[in-house]
């Protein structure tokens, strides 16, 4: 069933093959470690009913311009095959499946979270799972109905030729759907450097006490419930106004995640996601809608909030 899309073959043993677990750059050795060691934690914790996975597909349907699961399968209805370009554990590559039966789904990532998926999914008979590098896609070009590559592509090691060679995977009118980090003001890109650079030398345990710290700090910051008139700082890229005091810190000086209705658990994860990965590039409104257009591609959606820009583009 998958073999005519293939480039190459895969050795799949069920619905398994490993292409790749290794890279030879240091960051993005780095990031598969980092994302390894994390959805470890997270298969424990989380299940299929969980917050986070609730919260993610409604997001997801909201980054992407659908109103609904049911509009999302219908998109899906004439897709033979959907690639999920980062998949994580695979929940969102299942989700997929389970709305598309008729079509080939195939979920891969870099990290050890692609084999923990097929395990998962072992009994979804239209999908697959492959560990290797999302920028060396191993289809033929030209046969992929739909690629999603959620909230991924910017861990990558070089997101501009990843994107290219996703597209490049695409059939005449598939579609390709994207999201990428938006550049913060400038005390928090400064800040945010310096503990991706630093983060490289911490341990896993590290890395958990810091996201626990700063979820701490969030939920502090959060129950004050204090909201200050703030000035405009347009060097710095600032954007004053009434808000938040907890609000106006996270935008602006130090990422603190906190999100009283998804619960400590998944603040820590997204704080976790932050600041663990070295590879973690931001993108501009214009840069990221240039990168979509210097591929040939067309903007069918685009959504734009303070944290991401995200769309759907078509060739």
């Amino acid at each position: 069933m998958l073999s005519e899309f293939l480039l190459k073959n895969p050795s799949f043993e069920g619905n398994f093959a490993c292409l790749s677990h290794a890279s030879d750059f240091e960051n993005q050795a780095q990031v598969n470690k980092v994302f390894s060691d994390k959805w470890q934690v997270c298969e424990k914790t989380m299940t299929e009913d969980d917050s986070f996975y609730r919260f993610q597909k409604n997001w997801y349907l909201k980054l992407y311009g659908f109103s609904s699961e049911a509009e999302l399968a219908e998109f899906l209805s004439d897709k033979k095959v959907i690639f999920d370009a980062g998949c994580g554990l695979g929940y969102k590559a299942a989700w997929f499946a389970q709305m598309a039966p008729h079509a080939v789904v195939v979920g891969m990532d870099y990290s050890a979270a692609a084999k923990q998926a097929a395990e998962q999914y072992k009994g979804v008979k239209n999908l697959f799972f492959v560990q290797g590098d999302i920028s060396k896609p191993f289809f033929r070009k030209g046969v992929v109905d739909f690629v999603s590559c959620d909230q991924v592509i910017m861990h990558t090691e070089n997101p501009e030729n990843t994107f290219f060679q996703l597209a490049q995977a695409l059939k005449l009118g598939g579609e390709f759907a994207c999201y990428v980090y938006a550049k913060k003001a400038l005390p928090r890109e400064l800040l945010d450097e310096y503990w991706r650079s630093r983060c490289k030398s911490l341990t896993h345990k590290d890395l958990l006490d810091l996201s626990e710290q700063l979820t701490e700090l969030g939920r502090t910051l959060s129950d004050l419930k204090l909201t200050i008139d703030f000035p405009d700082i347009p060097l710095l890229g600032i954007k004053g106004g009434r808000q938040d005091l907890q609000r106006f810190l996270y935008w602006n000086f130090i990422k603190c995640f906190w999100n009283a209705d998804l619960g400590r658990e998944v603040s820590m994860v997204t704080n976790y996601d932050w600041y663990s990965p070295s590879n973690a590039k931001r993108y501009s409104k214009e840069e990221f809608e240039t990168l979509v257009r210097s591929n040939g591609l067309k903007i069918v959606y685009f959504h734009s909030e303070e944290s991401c820009y995200s769309g759907r583009f078509k060739v």
